[in-house]
């Protein structure tokens, strides 16, 4: 894959959706975007009701690689953990060929009380992700303690983004498309693009800038 910003590249970035356990739905916000938007695609990652993190893993390096251009994933629950294991076992450049990540409500592997279909992607990788991160929790989230994200996403260098009493951000929730999500998503892609044009005009690019310079996060009434 030729590397995203060369002189006369017009790609635009390819907007990896990746479920959790047993998959989305059709009211779930994944899906939503799929259908309402151009440049978001599923990852089938196979086995949705009894994961294996290999084999996640495995699958979502299989379509990371297959994308043509630069790559953002937009991940739920267990996907996002499917992520973090694939970001700290690649040695991909910083940014590429994934340029960012949109990680909302990851469930926590590591208590006692997990269940055994996600426990295997225990325990939670600890290591910076390499590329832009968001993640976005929710205070009442039945798969993880607010807190517990937090540190999570510290861990992974992700900006941490206070979604509010939204469950576990998912059809259930009753978000709908996500308009709020859809956002964060687009500061993604504007990030990407920016990089891409630092690129080609052979110049460091800013960094993406804080959600909220104060508080490292921003908040979502349910």
């Amino acid at each position: 894959m030729e590397r995203f910003g060369h002189a006369g590249d017009a790609r635009q970035p390819v907007v990896l959706t990746i479920p959790g356990l047993n998959n989305s739905g059709p009211d779930h916000w994944q899906t939503l975007w799929e259908n309402g938007r151009g440049d978001c695609q599923r990852v089938d990652l196979g086995s949705w009701a009894s994961p294996n993190r290999n084999a996640w893993v495995t699958r979502l390096d299989a379509a990371i690689r297959q994308a043509d251009g630069p790559v953002i994933l937009a991940a739920h629950s267990l996907g996002c953990l499917a992520v973090a294991w694939w970001g700290a076992l690649q040695s991909q450049a910083y940014g590429w060929p994934v340029t960012g990540a949109l990680l909302v409500a990851p469930p926590d592997c590591d208590r006692m009380e997990t269940p055994e279909t996600i426990g295997g992607f225990g325990p939670t990788p600890r290591t910076p992700l390499p590329f832009p991160s968001i993640l976005v929790a929710s205070r009442n989230d039945p798969y993880i303690f607010f807190e517990r994200a937090h540190s999570v996403g510290k861990n992974w260098g992700s900006q941490f983004v206070d979604a509010g009493h939204s469950g576990h951000i998912n059809a259930d929730s009753g978000l709908g498309a996500w308009g709020f999500g859809q956002a964060l998503l687009e500061r993604l892609i504007d990030n990407a693009q920016e990089q891409a044009s630092a690129v080609r005009q052979m110049r460091p690019a800013m960094p993406m800038a804080r959600l909220d310079r104060q508080s490292n996060s921003l908040h979502m009434t349910s």
